[in-house]
């Protein structure tokens, strides 16, 4: 037998589902090729929030949850946050919005 396992044909970031969200919300990215790939959390004032991902990654689809924390781990206030990934050639950024 043959175990076949999909590989993203390109690289991908989607929209966080629920949006708005409280208090967790989850994140899906693929990854076309293997790659160090960062995802990062931004505030509307464009200062980081927290790093969610920083590591070596292979072809695949991944998902994140993101549970309103900071990088202390305290909760952060409701408002606009947007969401990056990074990654070699390749970089999107997607808003989302927290309601408390």
């Amino acid at each position: 037998s043959i175990k076949v396992k999909a590989v993203p044909v390109e690289f991908a970031l989607h929209s966080n589902y629920p949006n708005p969200f409280n208090p967790v919300t989850k994140i899906n990215y693929d990854i076309a090729t293997e790659s160090f790939v960062t995802f990062t959390i931004f505030d509307i004032l464009g200062r980081e929030v927290i790093t969610l991902v920083n590591q070596q990654h292979v072809p695949g689809y991944y998902s994140i949850d993101w549970d309103a924390r900071g990088m202390f781990g305290t909760n952060v206030p409701a408002g606009v946050y947007f969401y990056q990934i990074q990654s070699e050639g390749y970089i999107k950024t997607r808003k989302m919005v927290l309601l408390k």
